[in-house]
């Protein structure tokens, strides 16, 4: 474990987006607390888990997952639909490519 949180956490996110707000996600991802490389990691994971069309909503707090989940999605042609920052907690969402 990383600062006391299970790096396995996956969570089932129901919330919808709005016209105005985020994409809807069908897997919210919680990285709090995890450094570099584990956001990516697991963003990756439940990228393959959904398959290609779900998107899926990864809250970071390390700093370099500005720079590592953009590329990571250039890299693997998945899209960046959005991302956030509130409270210290950076959000992406992020849909799966075919």
């Amino acid at each position: 474990m990383a600062g006391g949180k299970d790096v396995e956490t996956v969570r089932v996110y129901a919330g919808a987006g709005t016209p105005d707000g985020p994409p809807t996600a069908s897997l919210r991802v919680d990285a709090i607390g995890l450094q570099c490389p584990l956001p990516v990691l697991k963003l990756q994971k439940a990228l393959r888990t959904l398959g290609p069309g779900k998107t899926v909503r990864l809250d970071a707090t390390d700093p370099a997952s500005r720079i590592d989940v953009p590329h990571f999605c250039n890299e693997s042609g998945h899209d960046l639909q959005q991302q956030t920052e509130a409270d210290g907690v950076l959000s992406y969402w992020v849909t799966a490519s075919a």
